[in-house]
């Protein structure tokens, strides 16, 4: 089984693949069907909400979203807002030299914060290191994500008190680990569900293959959502993928679905079918959120290399955030106070974030060089010898200061 949406509209490529063209071979129509490059029929994916702000209707999963009032409409537009905000506010901060390295969200707030809020209290997330807008709905402090990038912990919340799981950097391990823990649900005889996060990229990875034979061989009630921002770094998605990656799903025998990722309500309605069908006894299923990621890879990386501003501006203007104002705004959900307010929240959530950074410790220069080995090592103590005389050289330079 395969879901896709009728009422939605195609998702393109705009540009970023033009370069390097002159002087190629000319390709076959016959090479470019077996090479899967034939891109006149991309699929339908599921939307709810145009990047207008039109609501469209979709006879699949409005039933999914049916009781959200306007009080959960301007909710959930409250936490794209302030998610993006404290972004914004950690990109800043390493920028600044407070963080060692960030990876931002901007451009997927949608899929964040649409399937967090799909989420009941006992399901059980696994994030990448990425899902700043699912630890917002998850009810972790967003300054307790920051430790991690600043070196003074390895994360800063209990996995269990949120049943968020801690952040995971080994790219798309952490499947594997929602799958087995899925599989100890089922034996338990809970009802719950677990949520697995991944990127584009991570599809491509080994134990994302595995989590998809085991979970599926064994009815995990797993959903695994896969962020496609459409860049993993600096490689494009068909440079990974002959198919859409949901439809991956079909080869392990369980659905696949593609949704509009920019759209907070078609996250939310797919994210509640997909968890339903897991608590249910229905296996697994693949979400693709089909986004985008309007900034760099993480803040040691430089898109400009790589894509090319047609594309960005294209995406800008499907921005998550301005299409549910433009909906709330038509359908009179929200006036100028509710808005006003909102963004002197968002100062006061920069500035919060900006004050515990700066609180935090220094991170201990010398710890990487602990726990290498059980005894200890002749080599790792010639090394940290030579690091301290390193940091001492410094002291010098400063008059001893």
């Amino acid at each position: 089984m395969t879901v896709e949406s009728t009422a939605a509209r195609t998702p393109r490529r705009s540009a970023g693949n033009k370069a390097g063209t002159t002087g190629t071979k000319r390709t076959t129509s016959t090479t470019k069907k077996a090479a899967g490059a034939d891109k006149s029929a991309e699929p339908a994916l599921v939307q709810l909400l145009t990047p207008e702000g039109k609501r469209v209707k979709n006879a699949e999963f409005d039933t999914y979203v049916a009781d959200i009032t306007a009080e959960d409409l301007r909710g959930l537009y409250r936490d794209m807002v302030l998610t993006r905000r404290f972004d914004a506010e950690a990109t800043a901060l390493q920028r600044q030299g407070e963080l060692g390295l960030w990876a931002s969200l901007l451009g997927q707030e949608a899929a964040q914060i649409g399937s967090g809020r799909a989420l009941r209290d006992d399901d059980y997330v696994f994030p990448t290191y990425r899902e700043h807008g699912v630890a917002w709905c998850r009810g972790v402090d967003p300054t307790n994500l920051l430790g991690m990038f600043r070196g003074v912990n390895n994360g800063g919340w209990d996995p269990n008190g949120n049943n968020f799981h801690l952040y995971t950097i080994v790219i798309g391990s952490q499947t594997l680990h929602a799958t087995g823990y899925a599989m100890g649900i089922t034996k338990d005889g809970a009802d719950s569900a677990v949520i697995a996060y991944f990127g584009d990229g991570a599809s491509s990875q080994g134990d994302v293959a595995e989590a998809f034979t085991f979970s599926a061989v064994y009815n995990a009630p797993v959903v695994f959502f896969c962020q496609n921002n459409q860049w993993a770094i600096s490689e494009p998605t068909e440079k990974q993928s002959r198919v859409p990656l949901y439809q991956r799903a079909q080869g392990f025998g369980f659905p696949g679905v593609r949704v509009d990722g920019n759209d907070v309500l078609a996250n939310l309605a797919v994210t509640k079918w997909a968890l339903e069908r897991a608590r249910a006894g229905e296996g697994p299923t693949l979400v693709e959120a089909f986004t985008y990621r309007m900034g760099a890879h993480t803040t040691s990386d430089d898109p400009t290399r790589y894509r090319g501003d047609e594309e960005r501006l294209a995406w800008e203007a499907k921005d998550p955030i301005l299409r549910l104002r433009r909906y709330l705004e038509a359908a009179n959900h929200a006036d100028e106070g509710f808005f006003a307010e909102l963004e002197t929240g968002s100062e006061a959530l920069g500035k919060r974030v900006r004050e515990a950074v700066r609180a935090m410790p220094d991170p201990d220069h010398f710890a990487i060089f602990e726990n290498v080995y059980a005894d200890g090592h002749a080599l790792v103590d010639e090394e940290r010898a030579q690091f301290a005389a390193y940091q001492a050289s410094f002291a010098d330079e400063d008059g001893g200061k």
